[in-house]
């Protein structure tokens, strides 16, 4: 492997893991992606750190989880001057450029990155000094009605009801940061008015989009019209009583097909949701065009693809984010680099979006940094071209709100909810749709053990032992 490689980061926002052509979606169109993934390693069993935007993006920024890191809720960031895999890369001789979503919300709004291009780059009033964080809000004087999330959006079924074609704020800051990324790229590569391009010092650029996040509004009525009467409808059946509903009260509960939206509505939604996707796709393919006219080879960069977290849309009669399901935990995530050696295949092990701050420094040859949570997963990357033996312990975390924990370890997820909440344990093996909590299935109660002593040392909660009698009543 050569050193100092350019990296290229492609992340969207409330990605599905299922949503795109190379995962075998057959509605979702994603050709620029599609054509990455072919020569790329994919993981197929990749998870979140954290399935709600800021805390995921902290992480993935310092390879370290939640609770660790201090930045477990939506609107904790990180401290100044913490050391990200920007800054490292930064240290090292690379130009880090970030275009796009960055979720920093204090009075570090460059974390390490040397130049940065986005609509999100802003200090809040409270982080200047003198001023209160909330003096700059509104006052409330009633709370938000079941439904709202932070009381300052559209409750769920509203955001369904409202979906269609439109124009999303989120759509205008992607292609802001879109054509800032391109113009970067011309003119460290190009530079044609000055000619003072430089092609030695390497580069770190990441391209982070807002979609296909909510609302969902299609800015292309011709790609939402192609999804309207393509996207599969979940089935109508009753949704598994996840423990989730009962512990956040600020949401209304299921939204069912039939019952609080029409499948007319539904159909409606996420077409927007995948014609954004599709939009997205077209964003990539547009940086890639950049440095194929600056002559930069795609295969001689590392480009990464994945997303912070994903969406329910609809399943389990669920929507948005923050929840185990598979659908809200479960992230995309592929890593090429031809001209590295990476040969193309697919990885099946447990792995964490955290995982890729150690995987980055490998790949670039720099020193590895202690006191993260993050495992290089060039091991697995590794064993595709036949090299090596992993001894990956299959197993990763995902946390939220500071109360809830899953564990994945193999085919089994263990969900613990608070300190006097239920547990639900789903086996992905025997029940790949997460219908049947097994928690009270003597045949687990080797892992259960395991999980529950796993828990108790998180410090979340306290440590049940795998006799402890508990009683959680079957869906």
């Amino acid at each position: 492997m050569s050193s100092f490689p350019n990296i290229l980061i492609l992340m969207g926002d409330e990605w599905r893991f299922d949503h795109t052509g190379f995962a075998g979606h057959p509605v979702v169109r994603t050709p620029v992606l599609d054509a990455l993934a072919a020569d790329a390693c994919r993981f197929t069993n990749a998870y979140t750190p954290s399935p709600i935007c800021m805390p995921a993006r902290q992480c993935f920024a310092t390879g370290r989880y939640p609770r660790a890191l201090g930045c477990e809720r939506y609107g904790q960031d990180l401290p100044a001057g913490t050391r990200t895999f920007a800054r490292i890369f930064a240290e090292h001789g690379y130009d880090t450029v970030a275009c796009g979503k960055l979720h920093h919300t204090g009075s570090d709004q460059m974390q390490g990155w040397l130049r940065r291009v986005g609509m999100d780059h802003m200090i809040p009033p409270g982080s200047v000094g003198g001023l209160s964080p909330q003096a700059w809000k509104p006052s409330r004087k009633t709370p938000p009605p079941p439904g709202h999330w932070q009381g300052s959006q559209w409750n769920c079924v509203k955001e369904i009801r409202r979906a269609g074609c439109g124009s999303s704020p989120y759509a205008v800051w992607d292609e802001y940061a879109t054509q800032g990324a391109c113009h970067i790229l011309r003119e460290r590569f190009l530079d044609t008015g000055y000619d003072q391009a430089d092609r030695e010092r390497p580069l770190l650029m990441y391209l982070g989009c807002n979609l296909p996040h909510y609302p969902y509004l299609a800015e292309d009525e011709e790609r939402f019209a192609y999804y309207l009467n393509r996207v599969e409808v979940p089935p109508h059946g009753i949704p598994f009583e996840h423990p989730w509903l009962s512990r956040c009260a600020q949401y209304a509960g299921p939204i069912r097909i039939g019952h609080e939206i029409s499948e007319r509505e539904y159909r409606r939604a996420a077409a927007a949701y995948c014609a954004n996707i599709e939009a997205t796709d077209a964003r990539f393919g547009r940086v890639l065009d950049s440095m194929r006219l600056a002559n930069e080879n795609p295969d001689a960069w590392i480009i990464i693809f994945t997303a912070d977290h994903g969406e329910m849309l609809g399943a389990h009669a669920l929507w948005e984010k923050q929840k185990f399901f598979e659908e809200s935990v479960r992230i995309p995530l592929f890593i090429r680099w031809p001209a590295g050696g990476l040969r193309p295949g697919e990885v099946s092990e447990n792995v964490n979006l955290i995982d890729l701050f150690a995987t980055m420094l490998e790949l670039a040859d720099l020193p590895a940094e202690t006191g993260t949570d993050s495992r290089s997963l060039l091991e697995l990357m590794r064993t595709l071209s036949g090299s090596s033996s992993p001894s990956w312990k299959n197993e990763t975390l995902s946390q939220f709100g500071g109360k809830h924990l899953m564990i994945k370890s193999d085919a089994l997820k263990y969900q613990y909810y608070a300190e006097d909440g239920p547990e639900v344990l789903f086996d992905l093996e025997r029940d790949p749709s997460e219908q049947e909590n097994f928690i009270d299935d003597d045949r687990y109660a080797k892992p259960l053990s395991g999980f529950r002593t796993t828990t108790g040392n998180l410090g979340f909660g306290f440590c049940r032992s795998a006799e402890t009698s508990h009683e959680n009543p079957r869906p």
